[in-house]
């Protein structure tokens, strides 16, 4: 039996503006340039407070990896939409925190991150 597909949610946190500037567009940059294909959202927070059923749709998917904030406050933000995130499955990214370099490599793995790297230095 096959694995399902990995799902990506990126953040950009548009309204709130928590994750570092820099890291959330090298992130993006970087997600974007791998042609693996990823959801993008302006802010999750908007979303939850919302209750966008694409919030559902996507923690029903299982292995997703979503590259935004505190696991807490995304696992909140799911809960306040009424969709409970499944234990197993879902890996959450904190841009907060972590360095894009990083972000990257747990999303996209070693051979992303070193060819994203070496492009960059080409420039």
């Amino acid at each position: 039996m096959s694995e399902p597909v990995q799902r990506i949610l990126y953040c950009h946190c548009a309204y709130a503006q928590v994750v570092p500037k820099d890291v959330k567009e090298e992130v993006l940059r970087r997600l974007a340039a791998s042609g693996v294909a990823f959801d993008a959202v302006a802010d999750l927070c908007e979303l939850s407070a919302k209750g966008d059923p694409s919030l559902a749709r996507l923690a029903g998917e299982g292995n997703v990896k979503i590259a935004a904030c505190y696991p807490r406050a995304v696992k909140w933000l799911f809960s306040a939409a009424g969709v409970t995130l499944p234990e197993q499955g879902i890996e959450i990214l904190n841009m907060r925190t972590e360095p894009a370099e990083q972000v990257v490599y747990a999303i996209l793995g070693q051979g992303f991150a070193t060819a994203a790297a070496a492009s960059k230095e080409a420039l």
